[in-house]
């Protein structure tokens, strides 16, 4: 069976992202077998007597297991357990027995042991398991439904599955199953809350005691939101209706008399429930679900008499009205439903009407706002579900205000209201007239309410307001005609929750300012206030201080004008709302004046306050008429001792008024806009002396006596505590004191007001903290409420926020008071304390601070908590006075561990601590701040407590003993900081914290890791323990190298200072970074380098390995069974005897191996004593003791061989993280890499280094070549300081001395040739071979030679440099000599590996050692390695392979295949090098044998792929199929085309070797047709490659073939139609057309010069190809033919039979020309450019190095460097680009020049011809023209090349043509 936890977790892992095929499988893989589970939801089998009485044999016979014995506690429980929850005796066992494994297994319940428990606490555990795997059920369950209804971002496939996984659970009875649930879990029985006698506590995963009967609500809960769901997947039946209207009758029993959120939760849940679904199905709409209940009439009959049937409790009268509601509006929306009878209509009216009289009779929008949505326990459910019901409650809205009878109700509600009492007034009134008054607004109350419903709906919801055509409707009729002040009120509070979005604001604030309501505008708002204020201001002139009462009505509407303003000032545009109201000041008008009611003087204020964040200028404006209007502070002085008259001020309405009515709004107000005038005043040098009088009216009136007060509702309480405490913060936090004002601070004194310049509120405050006065007993008393009493007030209560939001404070401003606390004591002592000190006082206290760590519905609560327990252990010294510290703990509470411990809260603390971090791991998404991170905090808070003295914080977290001595555990403390540092949570705080200059942990260790080891034979376990430390350390090293982000400062100079000190003599300030050549190897290196003592601390010989079993025990061998139990692998935990050391390794475990050997000792025994052997019983008792001796030193040489190994991988990670991430830090960068390289290559030849570690040091030798090589060609010599590049570091990138070279090739050579090895460590040493080849090649790019690259920087120069050129030159012809005279004297051992691994390696082995052989045939000066090839066959090989294998290569999908075909690829490289290198020699020996009938029997050029085989993904980084045969068609063709210069054409007839070729071509006709036809798939450059190399093939040998049948005349005729045509308005229109095309088909993009070369080479084959066959085989081209121009603009297609003519060879001849005018310049601008390469700005250097850019950290000099060898690869490709050129130009012009003369001899016989071609000749020649004048003006300076022939061939062409014509 599926554990229903193990199906949560992956549920939870599918939904939470992106999963992954596996995991989907994996999760419907579990959904399948869980299907019955979830068709009988929660339904298990029922108590048994036959099983109670097998239960009661305490001998239980499980499914699928041996009998189950039971002691008397066992069955006590199981029949326990079968009472209390109606359970099956049996299954109660598997209960019981799931408990005990539980208790075993997994690691949450690893502190509970059931042995020696009491039963009760078995009970209970076994009772918390069976609700676990329930509650893993429903919420899996619920999570599926959850992800189907509201998961937009899910794979919508995944989302397709799981609903119809779920329609299918609810077809087969699912949601019908729930709805019984729900019912028997509110039943008082042992199947639902329980019944009595029961046991009432449950343990939970925490090993927390919680009651079964809440358990059991929350999940009757958790089944009500799987029912929403169900009914929004899947319509509700009439059946399903009436059951669930069942339901909600019997869920709403009471659920407001009791205490429990859940309750109520669980009732309106049912009633939203049955009121989406019906919403849901009279709209209809929604996943291709139409309406089920709508067309059912008698189901509309049956539910309207279940509905409004009478005499219900009182308790389910609300939620049932609500039904009512939701019906009547069902019923409105089905009146105009196609189908329906004229009968069925009207009675569907009259039952609709009769719902709404009712539901508005009884109110029920009141019953939803104040008894639902204004709920605590509404506020706090899962907002996913609060925005469900709000969104439905809109729909219901929409619904009821769009339909006639709903417009009709609601204007006879509105003129009802309208009727009510406008203004109450205050003079006495008779019983009769205050009865009808009351009976009046009852009502009026209906309309009301509806207001403030729909007010508190969009409220919440703002985003449905947007485009809510018939809301704004509805506001336009019952805005006017507001003759109750009522009515105004709610209207004006209805527009409050409208204006709470951007667009809503808006539309609100254009209503009010454009007058779209007569009478309610904001124009009233201010002539009432300036009216009001002039009224006042009149009867103050006229009758003294005697003011007149304000009308309730007319204050109760402008408090309402004011909130809406205040909404619209918050929700408008930035941009605008600025602008809306220019003239503020009446809203300030009537703050002084007494008769103004408090809740108006606050939303006055409230308003105020949002206008301050507007602008500054509004800003300084509300200070100044805050100044002017508002009450003062405190009015009342004292003068010669007599008290003056009581003047009406803030502290007088406090105190009097305020209190009175225990109502605080005004003092609120004024604090919260007080506070907002603060936080935006941007004069922060007053030092907060400027609202000093405020703070001390805040201090002593408001939050000091808060407590005594007496509050008409507790919101205003903490309100009023949460802006002082909000005061006191900012007081802190804004205002910065120095030194002297803290001396000032005790020296003056407060004797006078006079010196109030020294009284600065945040030095009174910090005063106040640390002398335990009234602002720190206030805060401790708000503290002390504690975490679990703050968080169910926060759940039930609607004034929780604030409480909550107080609290917070609270904890703040002791964090912001304790990083201050100690600077401050220094000046104050002995006066004041620090906090920690004043709270010593009372040990609860701190334990309560700490302990809010539990406090799980707050994350920032529970940050703060952690920081105070951080602050708790920190030291309290300071810079100033850190002389103070001493050995001992300097923490600020030493004794922290010891208070926890008799406060008996250590052990939920650690719960709670990891609930935390548990909490923090399931976040889909971590905080950016890492130091508002929970899991960062927590581990931040452990690791600074494990240098203290134990027992500490660390030590009680990580539940250690603490009775013990900390120094008995077994801690690993590197691997351990190592694990966290892996750990994606953990990590960025542990390397934080390591990286940090106080505790400089990798120096500190990098220092010890230096000193010796300990000797094996005096401390082995310590020299072990001594070598997997370091290891851990060079990972650690390693992990802080990668990871560190070079753009923190702090990381940078981490990472400087480690390099430094590993790679640098320590002496050296290792700022400086050069690359010292000149210096190499002479007077560096002094002192060695600290990475290299760590190697050579590694190197050490091993003890000499045991044997595999001691010879003396021979005899005994097979009687003891030694093979046998040395065989099995099996661990010790399954039968064997082979334990895993730390890291994996596999030893003998010596107790288990003993007991194995001992127990045949003892059979053996037995027969000896029977036999009275005893001689041979001591022989093999000894033969045991030698074997248990035996295997203690295998161990021991195996875990100090895994230590050694261990400590090497960390060190080679340490040096290649260093190399390849790290390498700017490095000084003398190539000393460095030749030190290092040199020293793993000694350590890698020498003796003692094993084939294991040799393969690691292998890796370092190839990652220092490849940097080697890699900072040669990027890199230029920095020997000097100037940022100059020379011509000297491009022409080589050789950094390193012949010497040098010279070294390193001998080690590697030895390093191939020693004794030990394998083919996986020979691959490695060959790639470093290859590595070193191409390094001393000494070439920046592969495609430039040295010669070349001096002929680019030579031209132009007037050979100054010309000496170093020549060095340069001779240096590399040196170096390449040196290499080649050491491989010619290790030639045969050489090849003999090779060949080995060439001929029967693995197909990795076979690629790289084909590799080698091509390199050695590349270095070969003196054809050495060639002629050992052919004597050897290797060739031959080759040759048969390709042939034979190329085929399955290509075609099976396999990686097998694809490492076949790289094998194939390399052997082609080989063939190609020899082809190339040994000039005609190596071709003629390949020809002879028989290498092109080897390549014409290989069938894998001939497959014909398909388009779709070009997007066949093998995998990541595997190539398709069209580029695997592109690898073996490419050389195969190169190869062929290479013997194609073995043809003699001298010969007029066909040799050998055209003939062959020219079988070639034919047997492969399908390659080259499907090669040569252009149908617009030549756009990748390969395809281009293969389409050169064919024509240049068919060029050579075509042109001596008569035969006709292949048609490949034709189609290179059509090519050239094609690669011929001109296009006018570009020099490259085909290159521009091919990119465009490229482009379109989703093709990278390529180097358009390589594109440029490649068609420049296609077209001298084309036109050599006609050239041939103009001069040899005498054909002859008509003048003119199609028109070229037509050509390019239409699709290149072969369907035309076309043929060149005159006029295609001039355009070609007319766009070589212009190509060829246009390279030439562009060369001439490089090679011009190239001398003031160091003149060129880094913009400019920048431009031209742009496909070669790196770090911005670069030099300016290497920036150069790679501008001048991107310069010369372009200069390079130019000239390639002109030689081919000027061959073009040349062969045109001969074929005009025959065709010229072949005319004119024609003309001397037919005189009829010459006149029809002489109109044709003459316009060819006009257009000729003017390219031959251009051709004619290139000069052989400007093309490098000669010009000669055709400045010969244009002037015989005019002379032909003049004397033509003539």
């Amino acid at each position: 069976m599926v554990s229903y936890r193990r199906l949560q977790s992956t549920v939870e892992v599918v939904l939470a992202g992106s999963p992954s095929p596996q995991q989907r499988t994996e999760l419907f893989h579990m959904l399948h077998l869980c299907r019955p589970e979830f068709e009988s939801f929660l339904l298990y089998p029922e108590p048994k007597a036959a099983d109670r009485t097998e239960v009661l044999s305490k001998e239980v016979k499980l499914p699928d297991a041996p009998p189950t014995v039971l002691d008397d506690q066992d069955v006590q429980i199981a029949l326990k357990l079968s009472d209390d929850y109606h359970l099956n005796e049996i299954d109660c066992v598997s209960l019981l027995v799931a408990a005990h494994q539980e208790v075993k297994n997994d690691l949450k319940f690893v502190q509970w042991n059931l042995l020696g428990r009491e039963p009760l606490e078995g009970l209970r555990l076994s009772a918390g398991l069976w609700f676990t795997e329930r509650r893993a059920l429903i919420n899996s369950l619920q999570l599926i439904l959850r992800a189907v209804v509201l998961d937009e971002e899910l794979d919508p496939d995944l989302v397709v599955d799981l609903r119809q996984y779920i329609e299918s659970l609810i077809d087969a009875g699912l949601r019908k199953r729930l709805v019984t649930l729900i019912k028997e879990l509110g039943r008082e029985d042992p199947s639902g809350l329980g019944g009595p006698g029961v046991e009432p506590y449950v343990m939970d995963a925490r090993g927390a005691l919680v009651l079964r009967h809440d358990v059991a609500l929350r999940e009757r809960l958790s089944i009500c939101q799987c029912l929403v769901f169900s009914c929004l997947i899947v319509r509700i039946n009439s059946q399903e209706a009436k059951d669930i209207y069942g339901l909600v009758k019997d869920c709403s029993g009471d659920p407001f008399s009791s205490q429990s959120v859940v309750k109520l939760q669980i009732a309106y849940t049912v009633m939203f429930t049955l009121a989406i679904s019906l919403i849901s199905d009279a709209l209809g709409g929604g996943h291709e679900m139409g309406s089920v209940l709508s067309p059912d009439a008698v189901f509309r009959r049956e539910f309207h008499n279940q509905v409004m049937e009478v005499g219900l409790e009182s308790t389910t009268k609300g939620f049932t009205d609500v039904i009512r509601l939701v019906w009547g509006v069902f019923l409105m929306s089905n009146v105009d439903t196609s189908g329906i009878s004229i009968n069925e209509s009207q009675s569907d009216i009259t039952n609709a009407r009769a719902c709404l009289d009712h539901a508005c009779e009884q109110n029920v929008f009141k019953f939803l706002v104040e008894k639902i949505l204004k709920a605590a326990a509404f506020e706090n459910d899962d907002p996913d579900l609060v925005f469900m019901y709000n969104a439905y409650l809109h729909k219901l809205f929409i619904i009821f205000l769009s339909n006639p009878i709903g417009r009709e109700k609601i204007k006879d509600l509105k003129n009802v209201a309208m009727f009510s009492d406008p203004y109450p007034t205050e003079e006495p009134m008779e019983d009769d007239l205050i009865t009808r008054r009351q009976a009046m607004q009852t009502q009026a109350d209906p309309f009301i309410s509806l207001l403030e419903l729909i007010s508190e709906v969009y409220q919440r919801e703002p985003a449905l307001v947007s485009d809510n055509e018939v809301l704004w409707n509805f506001i336009r009729f019952i805005s006017e005609d507001h003759s109750s002040y009522l009515t105004l009120v709610a209207f004006l509070k209805m527009l409050v929750g409208l204006a709470c979005s951007e667009e809503g604001a808006r539309q609100v604030y254009q209503m009010l300012q454009n007058k779209t309501f007569r009478t309610v505008s904001w124009q009233t708002l201010f002539n009432s206030l300036n009216v009001y204020e002039e009224h006042f201001r009149h009867c103050i002139q006229t009758s003294g201080s005697l003011l007149p009462p304000f009308q309730e009505g007319d204050a109760k509407a402008l408090d309402a004008y004011l909130q809406v303003l205040k909404k619209v000032l918050e929700a408008g545009s930035e941009v605008e709302r600025a602008l809306w109201f220019p003239d503020i000041e009446p809203l300030f008008k009537l703050l002084p004046f007494e008769n103004v009611p408090p809740y108006l003087k606050g939303s006055l204020r409230n308003a105020i306050s949002a206008f301050v964040p507007l602008s500054p200028v509004i800003r300084d404006r509300v200070w100044s008429l805050l100044d002017a209007y508002d009450l003062p502070l405190s009015a009342a002085t004292t003068l010669g001792g007599a008290n003056v008259q009581q003047v009406y001020d803030m502290t007088f309405e406090l105190n009097e008024v305020e209190a009175r009515q225990e109502e605080y709004p005004s003092t609120i107000s004024y604090l919260n806009l007080l506070n907002v005038l603060m936080a935006n005043d941007p004069d922060k040098s007053h030092k907060g002396q400027k609202f000093a009088g405020i703070f001390k009216f805040v201090r002593d009136q408001v939050f000091g006596p808060y407590a005594q007060r007496a509050y008409a509702d507790p919101t205003y309480k903490w309100q009023m505590v949460v802006a002082s405490l909000r005061h006191f913060q900012m007081m802190l936090t804004l205002y910065d004191v120095s030194e002297g004002d803290l001396q000032n601070s005790l020296e003056g004194s407060e004797q006078s007001f006079g010196g109030a310049k020294l009284y600065l509120p945040p030095i009174e405050i910090m005063k106040d903290l640390m002398g335990g006065k009234s602002i720190f007993r206030s805060l401790m008393s708000i503290v002390m409420l504690g975490a679990d009493f703050v968080l169910e007030e926060r759940i039930s209560k609607n004034y929780g926020p604030s409480l909550e939001e107080a609290v917070q404070l609270c904890l703040e401003l002791l964090v912001i008071a304790f990083q201050k606390d100690i600077f401050y004591a220094d000046h104050w002592r002995p006066i004041y304390q620090t906090i920690d000190a004043i709270l010593s006082h009372d040990s609860r206290q701190i334990i309560t601070l700490i302990q809010y760590i539990h406090y799980e519905s707050l994350s920032t609560i529970q940050h703060l908590s952690i920081k105070i327990m951080d602050v708790f252990r920190c030291d309290c010294f300071t810079p100033s006075n850190c002389a103070k510290r001493v050995l001992l703990d300097s923490s600020r509470l030493p004794h922290i561990v010891s208070l926890i411990v008799d406060a008996n809260a250590a052990t939920n603390l650690v719960e709670d601590y990891a609930a935390c971090l548990e909490a923090r791991s399931h976040e889909l998404q971590t905080s950016d701040c890492v130091k508002e991170d929970s899991g960062s905090l927590i581990l931040r808070l452990l690791l600074s407590n494990l240098n203290r003295p134990s027992p500490n914080l660390a030590h009680l977290l990580l539940t250690f003993d603490i009775d013990q001595p900390v120094e008995r555990t077994i801690l690993q403390p590197k691997r351990l900081v190592y694990e966290l540092c892996v750990d994606e949570f953990t990590s960025g705080p542990m390397l934080d914290l390591m990286r940090t200059e106080k505790y400089d942990f990798f120096s500190c260790h990098l220092d010890s890791a230096c000193e010796p080891l300990p000797k094996r034979e005096t401390n082995h376990s310590l020299r072990i323990s001594s070598l997997q430390q370091r290891a851990w350390l060079f990972k650690l090293l390693a992990l802080d190298l990668h990871v560190s982000d070079m753009d923190v400062l702090s990381h940078r100079r981490s990472c400087r200072r480690l390099v430094g000190k590993l790679f640098m003599d320590e002496s050296v300030d290792p700022l400086p970074v050069t690359n010292a050549v000149p210096a190499l190897l002479t007077n560096y290196g002094l002192q060695k380098m600290k990475v290299l003592e760590l190697l050579d601390i590694l190197q050490f010989s091993l003890a000499e390995p045991p044997t595999e079993i001691p010879q003396c025990i021979e005899d005994f061998k097979e009687d003891l069974k030694v093979e046998e139990i040395l065989n099995n692998p099996a661990l010790v935990d399954d039968g064997g005897i082979y334990t895993l050391s730390e890291r994996g390794d596999r030893i003998i475990d010596l107790t288990a191996f003993r007991d194995k050997l001992w127990q045949a000792c003892k059979r053996l025994e037995m027969q000896y004593n029977i036999l009275a052997n005893e001689r041979r019983q001591v022989a093999v008792r000894d033969a045991v003791q030698q074997l248990l001796r035996w295997a203690w030193k295998r161990n021991k040489f195996l875990e100090e061989q895994a230590a050694q190994l261990h400590m090497l991988v960390g060190w080679t990670q340490l040096v290649e993280v260093t190399f390849s991430r790290r390498f700017e830090f490095l000084g003398n960068r190539i000393q460095v890499i030749y030190d290092t390289l040199e020293a793993v290559l000694d350590a890698s030849c020498s003796s003692d280094c094993s084939l294991s570690m040799a393969y690691v040091l292998s890796q370092v030798v190839l990652t220092s070549m490849a940097k080697l090589q890699d900072h040669g060609i990027f890199a230029p010599g920095e020997e000097d300081y100037n940022d100059d590049a020379t011509y000297g570091d491009v022409l080589t990138t050789v950094r390193l001395p012949n010497t040098a070279c010279q070294t390193i090739l001998s080690k590697l050579l030895t390093g191939v040739l020693r004794p030990e090895s394998s083919e996986a460590l020979r691959r490695r040493q060959f790639a470093s071979l290859l590595s070193y080849f191409h390094y001393c090649q000494g070439m920046v790019n592969s495609e430039l030679s040295v010669s070349m690259m001096r002929g680019l920087l030579m031209e132009g120069q007037d050979g100054v440099e010309d000496t170093e050129f020549e060095k340069l030159e001779g240096d590399q012809a040196e170096l390449a000599q040196m290499n080649f005279n050491m491989l010619r004297q290790e030639a045969t051992a050489l090849l003999d590996l090779v060949v080995k691994d060439a001929l029967h390696g693995s197909e990795t082995g076979k690629a790289i050692a084909f590799y080698v052989l091509e390199a050695l045939v590349a270095v070969d000066r003196n054809q050495l390695f060639f002629g050992h090839l052919q004597s050897r066959g290797l060739l031959n090989s080759c040759f048969t392979d390709i042939s034979t294998n190329s085929y399955q290569a290509l075609i099976l999908p396999s990686r097998d295949m694809i490492r076949r075909l790289y094998t194939l690829e390399a052997e082609l490289a080989l063939l190609l090098r020899v082809c190339f290198h040994n000039k005609k020699r190596g071709a003629q020996a390949l020809f002879a044998m028989g290498a092109i009938q080897h390549l014409s029997s290989c069938k894998a050029i001939d497959v014909q792929l398909t388009d779709d085989a070009r997007k066949e993904h093998m995998g990541i980084g595997l190539p398709s199929q069209h580029d695997r045969q592109h690898q073996i068609v490419i050389p195969v063709l190169r190869l062929i085309l290479c013997f194609t210069t073995l043809i003699d054409t001298g010969r007029k007839d066909r040799d050998e070797v055209a003939l062959e070729v020219l079988e070639f071509v034919k047997l492969h006709h399908g390659l080259f047709d499907r090669i040569l036809r252009d149908d617009g798939t030549k756009m990748y450059l390969a395809d281009l490659e293969e389409l050169h190399l064919a024509t240049a093939i068919l060029s050579k040998v075509w042109p001596f073939e008569g035969s006709e049948d292949f048609g490949f005349k034709q189609g290179l005729f059509n090519l050239a139609y094609i690669y011929f045509a001109q296009d006018n308005q570009s020099r490259s229109g085909f290159i521009q057309f091919s990119k465009s095309q490229r482009q379109n088909m989703g093709v990278p993009a390529e180097d358009s010069k390589k594109i440029e070369l490649l068609v420049t080479r296609l077209r001298g084959n084309l036109v050599s190809y006609i050239h041939t066959l103009v001069s040899k085989q005498g054909m002859r081209l008509n003048i003119s033919g199609t028109d070229s121009s037509e050509v390019v603009m239409r699709h290149y297609t072969l369907g035309l039979q076309r043929q060149p003519s005159l006029k295609l060879v001039s355009s070609l001849l007319e766009q070589a020309a212009l190509d060829l005018e246009s390279s030439a310049e562009e060369k001439m601008l490089i090679v011009a450019k190239l001398p003031d390469i160091n003149e060129l700005t880094r913009q400019e250097v920048d431009d031209i190095a742009k496909s070669k850019q790196g770090s911005e950290m670069e030099s300016m000099r290497k920036r150069r460097y790679l501008a001048m060898v991107e310069m010369c690869t372009d200069a390079s490709i130019r000239d390639t680009q002109i030689a081919c050129l000027v061959l073009v130009v040349e062969q045109a012009l001969e074929i005009l020049y025959l065709h010229v003369e072949a005319i004119q001899e024609a003309a001397q016989g037919a005189q009829d011809s010459t006149q029809a071609h002489k109109g044709e000749l003459d316009a060819l020649g006009q257009k000729l023209l003017p390219t031959f004048e251009k051709l004619e003006s290139i000069k052989e300076d400007k093309v490098g090349r000669g010009v000669k022939h055709i400045h010969r061939l244009i002037y015989s062409l005019k002379s032909q043509t003049r004397r033509y014509f003539d």
